[in-house]
């Protein structure tokens, strides 16, 4: 069955729309269509940085189970920055890219390794913006 689902792509260390471009072309090439949000800025959620987020929401269209979607976009990351989105710590950390699954039509789940809808998709003002703009459409 397809699915939309909407994802969240964020940089705040280099060129950040660069990451963010070769993030979006990177999913292109695995599942072709998509649309975009206008980019939002933000500050650093959960740690504190000097350096601020760019975000840009996405939404595309797959039949794959959100699992595989999970597993290929976090594919993407490693290719584009292999650094840990944490410090040793286990506090988050600056990054060159970051991409999480926001939600998926239809689809509510919680696993160890992915929850749908995004348990801080409430929280986070630039998740909520990229996600409305994109479901309004």
């Amino acid at each position: 069955m397809e699915t939309n689902y909407y994802i969240n792509i964020g940089s705040n260390l280099g060129n950040k729309m660069l990451n963010i471009s070769k993030a979006v072309s990177m999913i292109e090439k695995e599942f072709g269509w998509f649309e975009l949000s206008k980019p939002v800025k933000s500050e650093p959620w959960g740690y504190e940085s000097v350096h601020k987020f760019v975000n840009i929401g996405m939404r595309f269209i797959s039949e794959k189970e959100p699992l595989e979607i999970l597993h290929i976009l976090q594919k993407i990351e490693r290719k584009i920055s292999p650094l840990s989105h944490r410090k040793k710590d286990g506090t988050y950390a600056d990054r060159i890219i970051d991409i999480d699954i926001m939600a998926a039509d239809g689809i509510e789940m919680a696993t160890p390794e992915l929850t749908l809808p995004h348990p801080h998709l409430h929280d986070r003002d630039f998740f909520l913006n990229t996600y409305n703009e994109l479901r309004q459409r």
